[in-house]
């Protein structure tokens, strides 16, 4: 049975696996730019025993279900995790192929309906994933302009463009924003954490600040000029 060979594929404590992280917004799961969800959320939404969802996933992870093993292997993750008693209980990570694989075999109604609102939140999440690449990418553009503003760069420069951005639109910079979500200090970003809104509303800043870096080289200035801005586009997202 290929669920043998999946069970433990993640183990806690194995530093060569990335952390998953819960999206607050969505409430799937994050890594490494892939979206997932658990067995336990699957059985939890459709009204049904983790049991019976693991009983389907171990009958589609057979070698005689028809699926390849290749599908099996990028779609479907052992797991485990600790109950409130500490007891520690298997599950699974699907991608959104194999929770779709999974849930065909719910033929109700109200599962389809369920069905079309899990995918649509896998397809949103994707797209806030490849909008924190985009973000990403244009780290260094960035990153550059503001080296280029100061005759001598400092590191905390990077750090106040950085946080006037999340200011003005998250009302908080990443230290406060930590704190008020009750993320760990050392959290290394706040954007997994951020709505797909709040990704847009910083990228569009972020690219705006980069001409403005040069044509604005007051800060203060600079800041007012962003925040007129932010808001002539919640204007235009009203109208």
């Amino acid at each position: 049975m290929v669920y043998v060979r999946l069970e433990f594929k993640r183990k806690e404590g194995n530093k060569n696996v990335s952390k998953l992280i819960l999206n607050p917004e969505y409430k799937l799961y994050e890594r490494k730019g892939n979206v997932f969800c658990s067995s336990r959320q699957v059985a939890e939404e459709f009204n049904r025993q983790h049991k019976h969802i693991l009983d389907t996933i171990t009958k589609l992870t057979e070698p005689t279900s028809g699926l390849s093993e290749e599908f099996i292997l990028l779609n479907f993750e052992g797991n485990s995790y600790k109950d409130s008693s500490g007891k520690r209980n298997r599950e699974y990570l699907m991608t959104k192929d194999g929770f779709t694989m999974v849930v065909m075999e719910f033929k109700t109604k109200k599962a389809r309906q369920f069905k079309e609102a899990y995918i649509n939140r896998f397809n949103a999440m994707e797209e806030v994933i490849k909008s924190l690449v985009s973000t990403k990418l244009e780290h260094p553009a960035f990153t550059e302009a503001v080296m280029l503003a100061h005759e001598e760069p400092k590191h905390y420069h990077f750090a106040n463009e950085t946080n006037m951005i999340n200011r003005i639109v998250l009302g908080m910079d990443a230290k406060q924003f930590k704190q008020a979500n009750g993320l760990d200090i050392k959290t290394p970003s706040i954007r997994p954490y951020l709505s797909a809104e709040q990704i847009r509303a910083i990228e569009t800043l972020q690219r705006t600040d980069i001409g403005l870096i040069y044509a604005i080289p007051d800060y203060q200035a600079r800041k007012q000029a962003l925040i007129q801005y932010c808001e002539r586009l919640k204007l235009k997202q009203i109208a």
